[in-house]
């Protein structure tokens, strides 16, 4: 078979497999072993290790095309998927088409202002998947994903990463986070107290067991490093000299569509102290329990719960809000921690191969208020998000989608605002 003809021929493997999936989903994607035209060993084979190379909560990102090398050595695969959504916000709007984020919703509004339509198409992204000597021991994959959010549509790097021997390097999610136990939504922030932030990472993980049914892994990360300077003469934030170390944990159950997993995260933070002259090391620590269970037949629920000191920033909804530490009250020289937790509970209902729905509710609290200046006492306290949703895949690469969101934030000072917003989605993947 010439290299075109197996192009072509792969293409449509992997596209008559990912077809015949039981359902689709956002951020997942179950799989099962179908019949296709061609050799049902290879099709297996080829979606299987373009599946195992994707991120865990992009089952849906293998590509549709892919090109297979001599005597299966590599396959590479190139997919994508074009997202466009039409939203409307009542309350105090989210200036935001695509990302619905609790902690940016303004408190105070102009007259007249309690109104917005948005259309984005921000969310469409392409992707490359490529393995190398799939079924060895020597196998290793390359992975790239991006989108349009940035700056007018400029593309924005999602994932850049290599795999080895259970190694990993480049940019993924922080292995701190379960990105597969996050529940469904066209909003591409999603629940604000999940952990999955990108980050610049050095990972390892492993499976064992009789079943392959425990995993754990251990990295180091780039630090997540968001921290409030006092006033000009107080203390302030410095270069970073270690990197983040997280660490998971996982048990599985009927193979792999069940699973809890503890997450721990251990940081090293620098401040200056300018009246003492020196630099001082602060501690951070976090823990998470998350994971997924079906409840019913159908009935599929997601589940997360975290806590940590000097770990704010990796709680989504308080990434760069300079929570990580900030200034003591009772002295401008000193930063301290800042306490805050997240929690999130979903449920996902599948009426039929092609159509389900889900519900979730989300909730941060932080607790910085004995270590901020009054003059900072409007800064964010805690933060609620509700959503629902309902999903139609109208064919195997077309999907639509209408959802309902709610968020309500509330400050230090007692002040607080919300917003509501109703968006649909229609979407085609290749």
């Amino acid at each position: 078979m010439n290299p075109i003809t197996k192009t072509i021929a792969a293409a449509a493997i992997i596209s008559a497999t990912a077809a015949a999936q039981a359902q689709y989903h956002p951020t997942q994607q179950k799989h099962g072993h179908v019949k296709t035209l061609f050799n049902e060993t290879d099709s297996v084979a080829i979606y299987d290790e373009l599946l195992a190379n994707a991120p865990s909560e992009f089952g849906s990102h293998v590509p549709r095309f892919a090109v297979i090398g001599k005597d299966h050595t590599f396959y590479f695969g190139i997919g994508g998927k074009v997202i466009t959504t039409a939203s409307y916000d009542f309350g105090h709007p989210v200036d935001d088409p695509n990302m619905f984020i609790t902690s940016e919703i303004p408190t105070g509004i102009r007259p007249g202002n309690g109104g917005r339509v948005q259309f984005s198409a921000q969310q469409t992204h392409l992707c490359l998947n490529f393995v190398g000597l799939p079924g060895t021991a020597n196998k290793f994959g390359a992975f790239v994903s991006m989108n349009l959010l940035g700056d007018n549509y400029a593309p924005e790097l999602q994932y850049a990463y290599v795999k080895y021997r259970g190694l990993k390097a480049g940019y993924d999610k922080t292995l701190f986070a379960d990105p597969a136990s996050t529940p469904p939504s066209i909003d591409y922030e999603g629940v604000n107290a999940s952990s999955c932030l990108g980050n610049a990472i050095l990972d390892y993980s492993a499976s064992f067991g009789k079943k392959k049914e425990w995993s754990a892994g251990v990295g180091l990360e780039m630090p997540l490093y968001s921290i409030t300077d006092a006033d000009v003469h107080g203390a302030y934030k410095v270069n970073q000299r270690v990197p983040d170390i997280p660490a998971f944990i996982r048990w599985s159950w009927d193979e792999g569509s069940g699973w809890l997993r503890l997450s721990a995260v251990m940081r090293n933070m620098l401040y200056h102290n300018p009246f003492s002259g020196k630099n001082v090391d602060k501690v951070g620590y976090g823990f998470q329990l998350s994971g997924s269970a079906q409840v019913l037949p159908g009935l599929t629920a997601y589940y997360q719960g975290l806590y940590g000191k000097g770990t704010a920033s990796y709680i989504q909804d308080l990434a760069g809000c300079g929570m990580d530490m900030a200034p003591s009250a009772y002295n401008p020289y000193i930063l301290d921690t800042v306490k805050a937790w997240g929690a999130y509970g979903a449920l996902q209902y599948d009426f039929s191969p092609s159509v389900f729905a889900s519900a979730s509710y989300s909730h941060v609290r932080t607790y910085a208020k004995g270590c901020v200046p009054p003059s900072a006492d409007n800064q964010y306290r805690y933060a609620q998000y509700a959503a629902g949703n309902l999903f139609w895949n109208i064919t195997p690469i077309l999907q639509t989608g209408v959802e309902y969101i709610y968020g309500r934030r509330v400050n230090y000072d007692g002040t607080q605002a919300h917003d509501s917003r109703l968006q649909a989605m229609l979407s085609l993947s290749f």
